[in-house]
């Protein structure tokens, strides 16, 4: 007899879903298994023939009127000026003040977005457009077409896309791959958090990982730090 496990994740079925005539094959595992094989397959296929880029993350509750909409904007500006494309997460926020920046700058603006049971529109900033069901799908085409990130202020999602790099630098899974924070006043409580708990009280980081990411508040250094540490 078959086991089954009381704990087992479903996808998320989004509304309108459950009326199309193929939900019963569609909602099977062995159906799963070839959606991710198809978002691996889009992503790599479209994503390998662009250059190097940066991606930039930070909250899609930003505002255009917020300092560090018009920062992200800017920096992504500086970043295509130095020969660089932007990737982002292809939603409000943040992830559009880059887009924007990017593509006014008239370089290469690429928007990866997610499907959520709110729904979210991409903004109309990007040239190149992707549209990922599956989160780790999503996360994978940030890190293997990026050589490196900059994060501005954000919720969970961006603290997400941080760790997950961090980790990946710290194991040597990649290498030289530069990490910045903008936003002192919203990073110093962040990185004070990972010397006095991580670090100092419980010992689970090396001091060395202190130097996996920086923090700055100025686009043009962020650039300029992120020049000195690509390879490419």
């Amino acid at each position: 007899m078959k086991k089954k496990y009381l704990h087992e994740n479903k996808d998320q079925i989004l509304p309108g879903f459950l009326k199309s005539k193929h939900f019963g094959f569609t909602n099977t595992e062995s159906w799963r298994v070839l959606r991710i094989q198809s978002e691996f397959v889009e992503g790599f296929e479209t994503l390998s023939k662009v250059g190097p880029c940066i991606s930039i993350f930070g909250s899609a509750r930003t505002k255009p009127d917020n300092e560090f909409y018009k920062a992200a904007e800017h920096t992504a500006s500086l970043l295509v000026k130095r020969g660089l494309g932007v990737i982002t997460g292809g939603g409000p926020g943040i992830m559009e003040a880059a887009n924007k920046g990017a593509l006014e700058a008239g370089g290469l603006s690429i928007g990866c977005s997610i499907e959520l049971p709110q729904e979210q529109k991409p903004n109309d900033y990007q040239n190149i457009s992707l549209e990922f069901h599956y989160f780790f799908v999503r996360k994978l085409m940030f890190i293997k077409y990026s050589i490196g990130y900059i994060i501005f202020p954000g919720g969970f999602g961006t603290l997400d896309e941080l760790f997950e790099a961090l980790t990946l630098s710290q194991t040597d899974k990649i290498k030289h791959f530069p990490l910045v924070l903008f936003g002192s006043p919203f990073w110093k409580e962040f990185s004070g958090w990972i010397d006095r708990t991580l670090l100092e009280r419980f010992h689970t980081i090396d001091s060395c990982d202190k130097e996996l990411y920086t923090i700055i508040d100025d686009p043009e250094e962020a650039v300029d730090y992120i020049m000195k540490k690509v390879r490419f």
